[in-house]
């Protein structure tokens, strides 16, 4: 067989191979794939989302964390990877419930008097008014593509107060709908944390309030490397000025961390499952 003899055999074969093919996408233009499995709303397609929905996903999570100082040894954006990993495991738990994306810029303090934790380098802060309206315009979002419940889940002290109040102004707008916001206040607030490691032996200024036993343990289990872990060490008793610490973080560990955030999500949990009984969901 000559050169050019081979040539054009090779060329027929290959021009019969793509007519094949073509013909067989023309036929099945469309290949469905499984659905992704996860809970996070940004890691869907809005197809899987909108499929989601109407198999019954319509309970929404919003999870709301800060970038905020917690002492030397902690990184700034603790509560966003403690919030985004709790928040994941109470919808997997409620079975029927999709995460939001995390809000990660919070008030934490005025920013020209440099009040709160903005007396720290690295803290970024913003109006109450303006976090309100991230919420709202949130919720308004996720209402519209048809969640039912939308749950704002706060990881720090100064988002509660907002997350109540654009709840509130929702409900009393939607009243009837069959639409409910809740702040998921207990999540924060009262979920037992202090209560168990005041059994285990510590007194409530080691526990502490900020940059303690609790976030660093927290924290030790969702992001180890968030922890430097040669600059942790007891605050002295002085609270934020001038480490930004209170309580003893030097009693954290992950397996502390495990038990803690199981707290908070099992209180999540609860506080919405509530929710959705009231509303028949």
């Amino acid at each position: 067989m000559t050169v050019i003899r081979l040539i054009t055999v090779i060329a027929a074969v290959v021009a019969a191979a793509m007519v094949f093919t073509a013909a067989a996408v023309v036929s099945r233009p469309f290949i469905t794939a499984p659905p992704a499995d996860t809970v996070y709303l940004e890691e869907l397609t809005w197809v899987e989302v909108r499929e989601a929905i109407a198999a019954g996903k319509t309970v929404a999570i919003v999870p709301t964390g800060g970038i905020e100082q917690a002492g030397p040894h902690v990184i700034l954006g603790k509560h966003n990877y403690i919030v985004r990993y709790t928040a994941g495991k109470v919808a997997e738990s409620l079975g029927n419930a999709l995460v939001a994306p995390v809000i990660k810029h919070v008030p934490e303090g005025d920013i020209e008097r440099k009040t709160g934790h903005m007396a720290f380098a690295g803290t970024i802060s913003m109006p109450e008014r303006v976090f309100a309206e991230i919420l709202e315009y949130t919720a308004r979002s996720l209402r519209a593509h048809g969640f039912r419940i939308i749950s704002f889940l706060g990881d720090s002290g100064d988002n509660q107060t907002m997350q109540a109040a654009v709840a509130d102004k929702l409900n009393a707008e939607w009243a009837g709908t069959g639409v409910t916001v809740l702040h998921v206040g207990d999540y924060y607030n009262n979920n037992g944390q202090m209560e168990w490691l005041l059994a285990q032996g510590e007194t409530k200024k080691s526990v502490g309030y900020h940059a303690g036993i609790r976030d660093t343990s927290e924290l030790l289990k969702v992001h180890p490397d968030g922890v430097r872990r040669d600059r942790v060490a007891p605050n002295g008793g002085v609270y934020r000025e001038p480490t930004g610490v209170s309580g003893d973080p030097t009693q954290a560990s992950a397996e502390r961390g495990e038990k803690l955030l199981q707290l908070k999500i099992d209180t999540a949990v609860r506080h919405i499952r509530a929710a959705m009984d009231a509303s028949g969901s």
